[in-house]
């Protein structure tokens, strides 16, 4: 009987502890709950005396956007409060067509920053560099703005001026930069030759960049005569500001021929994803160079990490944005929308994007512009050579064909030294391909 008791009284004890220790978060639970319905019911007081006492009259729908983009907009730079107009802004931007300047910007202490111009764009015509702080729109100075707010000054109709002022790196003295709005047409990917490499100029990942990409892709390696006829591929992300997740994928998956392209992983474990790559290489093995710098971000900065971690690509430029974070677009009433970031994304290996960006294989400057020295009409070309030697010998021994292929060389190499002096970054990947191409042909 008393082992029995006992018993009893050892389950009464247990029982006891066991409803302490259950009832204590769900106390928590409820004075946070306490806690919260207060701050609502306090938002409320200050919502309606603002309505009421405001030296002037406020518009009450206003008021409610601009305090839910404020509590959204304190969580991080991407997330923010989309109403009715710019929800459609979005969506038209995804689809390739919109009116503006050509910039893609996020906001860093108070300040808006240039993400990157877009190419062919009136931002990029007029000078326009990743990095560049714009801090005045027309004299209006965007300090303390949210970036929805600066991005209406920024905004206005096709064809008129716009003057802002820039604060650059590496430049002692703000300068104002004038800039005609326009309609902003984005062609996803443009395509080209350069020597015997194929330039893939990928500007955003919109519904076409894939489909342009495999298109353009085609349309040179059947130009060139066939895929042996080329050195390989740049991929030039250089200022792209990214896009569209999926599109990210299936330019990464273009490339590879199986294994992980990127996760990402939100607040709870179920929250994650993994996107992997399929069978199939559109460029059938050729060696890979990807272009970056800090222009380069979000969904650029996934395919450089995939091809990179794969080991399909070198990646060569600079170290790229750091944006490694995925907004989920959510619809509301009003057919406005909620942007919230959701998660972050991870390379194959596991690096986190975020803040940190892609480093390069290869760190490459590109050189910043500077104006041309006008050269000297008196200035006497270079003629150390043994062919312009007084007497000299000829060489007969070369055939027709034989001199052509020289004179051909010789012309490729002459553009060669043209592009470095356009642009470095894509002559310095396009001499990588053709130094790949040479030992690839004395292995065999």
């Amino acid at each position: 009987m008393k082992k029995l008791m006992m018993a009893a009284a050892g389950g009464t004890v247990l029982g006891l502890v066991a409803t302490t220790q259950v009832a204590g978060p769900l106390l928590a639970q409820e004075n946070e709950s306490v806690n919260i319905y207060q701050q609502l019911d306090l938002f409320g007081d200050i919502f309606e005396r603002v309505r009421q006492g405001y030296v002037e009259d406020v518009n009450e729908q206003d008021l409610i956007e601009a305090a839910i983009n404020g509590m959204l907009t304190s969580l991080d730079p991407h997330s923010s409060y989309l109403s009715a107009d710019d929800a459609e802004d979005m969506r038209v931007q995804t689809r390739g067509e919109f009116g503006g300047l050509g910039l893609e910007v996020t906001q860093e202490e108070g300040w808006v920053k240039v993400v990157s111009p877009i190419d062919g764009t009136p931002a990029a015509d007029a000078g326009m560099e990743s990095g560049d702080f714009i801090t005045a729109v027309d004299g209006e100075s965007l300090m303390g703005l949210t970036l929805d707010e600066a991005l209406d000054y920024l905004r206005g109709p096709v064809g008129s001026e716009v003057i802002i002022t820039v604060v650059r790196e590496g430049t002692s003295e703000p300068f104002e930069v004038s800039i005609i709005r326009d309609t902003i047409r984005l062609t996803a990917v443009r395509h080209r030759t350069e020597g015997n490499a194929v330039v893939l100029r990928v500007t955003t990942f919109n519904n076409q960049t894939f489909p342009n990409l495999e298109e353009g892709l085609a349309e040179e390696i059947e130009a060139a005569g066939g895929i042996d006829n080329i050195d390989g591929i740049v991929l030039d992300l250089r200022n792209n500001p990214g896009g569209l997740l999926n599109q990210a994928v299936y330019v990464s998956d273009a490339f590879l021929e199986g294994g992980e392209i990127v996760s990402t992983r939100g607040r709870a474990l179920e929250d994650g994803d993994r996107y992997n790559a399929s069978a199939g290489d559109l460029a059938e093995g050729k060696p890979i160079v990807v272009l970056i710098n800090g222009g380069s971000a979000s969904a650029s900065e996934i395919v450089a990490g995939a091809l990179q971690d794969h080991r399909r690509a070198i990646v060569v430029g600079t170290k790229s944005f750091g944006k490694g974070s995925v907004q989920t677009v959510v619809p509301l009433q009003g057919d406005g929308a909620m942007r919230l970031t959701t998660a972050r994304y991870y390379t194959p290996s596991g690096r986190s994007i975020q803040a940190l960006g892609i480093s390069p294989d290869i760190i490459v400057e590109q050189p910043r512009r500077t104006p041309q020295e006008e050269s000297s009409e008196d200035e006497i070309p270079d003629l150390r050579s043994e062919a312009n030697l007084r007497g000299s010998l000829s060489n007969n021994s070369l055939s027709e064909e034989e001199e052509e292929q020289i004179e051909e060389d010789r012309a490729r190499a002459e553009a060669a030294s043209l592009l470095r002096e356009e642009d470095y970054q894509l002559a310095y990947a396009v001499d990588i391909l053709k130094g790949l191409n040479a030992l690839g042909t004395q292995d065999e």
